[in-house]
């Protein structure tokens, strides 16, 4: 079985969402179940179907929690010191065409938010990143085109 390196943040947040979807999700789907029996006649109950398939929803989340816990491994990126790019870093890049600054992080591909600039280790940018050092020019291909970004800033926190 593969190991997913995963931030300590990162894995922490998988373990409240299923300790919410458990103690708190689980039972909220079932008391709509069990309410929507009430109403009769299951064939032309939308309500039954709709907590039914939701029920579905949130088991499936709950497998699927389960087996990222228990195959993450945790990478603490505060333990790296340097300035090249590794796993955990946040990188400030910028795109030597339009002078465009940014910050990424580069984290497990279950923690990965684009909009929150966290990145998954697997993405293109983050492949090309690593082991690279400050002042290094990366090429990376993007959806939009190839892109070239200079390294200004990596730091572990």
């Amino acid at each position: 079985m593969d190991k997913y390196p995963i931030t300590p943040t990162g894995f922490k947040a998988l373990e409240e969402e299923l300790k919410e979807r458990k103690t708190v999700k689980r039972p909220e789907i079932v008391d709509a179940i069990a309410e929507a029996r009430e109403h009769g006649d299951l064939k032309e109950n939308a309500e039954y179907h709709a907590a039914r398939e939701q029920q579905g929803f949130n088991e499936g989340r709950i497998q699927e929690l389960e087996a990222v816990i228990g195959s993450s491994q945790i990478i603490d990126p505060s333990a790296f010191t340097g300035d090249s790019v590794k796993f955990g870093a946040s990188v400030e890049i910028v795109d030597e065409e339009t002078d465009e600054e940014k910050t990424i992080q580069i984290v497990g591909q279950y923690e990965s938010d684009a909009d929150n600039g966290k990145i998954a280790i697997t993405s293109p940018i983050a492949k090309a990143l690593i082991g690279k050092s400050i002042g290094d020019s990366v090429k990376v291909v993007t959806p939009r085109g190839k892109v070239d970004y200079e390294i200004l800033d990596v730091k572990y926190a």
